[in-house]
């Protein structure tokens, strides 16, 4: 359901077909492996820079454990690392989650935005959103106690877990705006994993299931088995997340039609919106509550 300019290479024949293609493009290779956290959390910023230098850049994602020969081959002893080539030559390399840095160097090393791209803004990389989220004000129903949806909201062995049936309705509140690009959702592959999702966006009353069924969503999707299983991310209609204060998530059905419903990791990629202090600004003329 991803999507994203990014080449993946599943194999070393597959990489090195890709790196013969790039020419004399700009060549950035995400080293990357399935079960790296770090890699996990810089995947969707890969996949929307992508987007962004689409045309000036080539981006290809390579699975060590997939690639081996590749991987030794380039000395990587670190996931995930990022390699820049131009024909055929390294140039650069930007080790661990560093998307600032990552988006610099493509900067520097030729990469031009793609000014039709909505991935990104001008000034910022997309990151996760998790340090935006006021947790105190955010809240699950029909939770099992012993499996809370705080559980998902950070990547370990602990997950979310329905309690009476297959439903969830999930609300997140941010501590300020942000700018929601795409979320990841990663579940079990084994029917308990969310199907039918419906997004609901700064709603200034809670909802309840039999709401959440029949309002209006500001987007809805259906998840395949992989899409979850495999942690992809999940692009959003960007524009109508531009200035959001908290998100309902409404998990319909799962994968199996079973009565217990599991999500692994949620997490929302995208940008803080700064918020303007009004008290920075002073009074040049007149008194207050006059008018001018």
């Amino acid at each position: 359901m991803a999507s994203s300019s990014v080449i993946t290479c599943n194999s070393d024949v597959e990489f090195e077909r890709e790196f013969n293609k790039a020419g004399e493009k700009l060549l950035v290779v995400d080293f990357t492996a399935t079960w790296c956290g770090p890699c996990r959390q810089m995947a969707p910023i890969f996949a929307a820079l992508s987007n962004k230098y689409k045309g000036s850049t080539i981006f290809l994602s390579v699975d060590i454990d997939k690639c081996q020969n590749t991987a030794e081959a380039q000395g990587i002893r670190s996931v995930p690392t990022f390699r820049f080539f131009k024909n055929k030559a390294r140039i650069d390399e930007v080790s661990g989650s560093q998307a600032g840095l990552l988006e610099e160097k493509i900067k520097q090393h030729g990469g031009s935005s793609n000014s039709s791209s909505s991935s990104t803004n001008e000034h910022e990389s997309p990151v996760n959103l998790y340090s935006a989220i006021n947790l105190s004000n955010c809240e699950c129903l029909n939770e099992n106690d012993d499996h809370p949806f705080k559980n998902a909201l950070t990547k370990s062995a602990l997950y979310l877990e329905s309690d009476c049936d297959e439903q969830l309705l999930i609300y997140i509140a941010f501590q300020q705006p942000v700018k929601i690009h795409s979320i990841i959702l990663n579940a079990p592959d084994d029917g308990r994993a969310p199907k039918i999702v419906k997004l609901f966006t700064n709603q200034t009353v809670s909802l309840d299931f039999d709401k959440a069924e029949a309002k209006q969503s500001t987007q809805q999707f259906e998840l395949t088995g992989e899409d979850v299983s495999e942690g992809n991310v999940i692009n959003l209609r960007y524009v109508k997340f531009q200035n959001v204060e908290n998100i309902t998530l409404f998990v319909k059905n799962n994968q199996g039609g079973d009565d217990i419903t599991v999500i692994n990791h949620l997490a929302f990629i995208g940008n803080l919106i700064d918020k303007t202090d009004m008290s920075s600004f002073k009074r040049v003329a007149g008194k207050p509550g006059e008018s001018h």
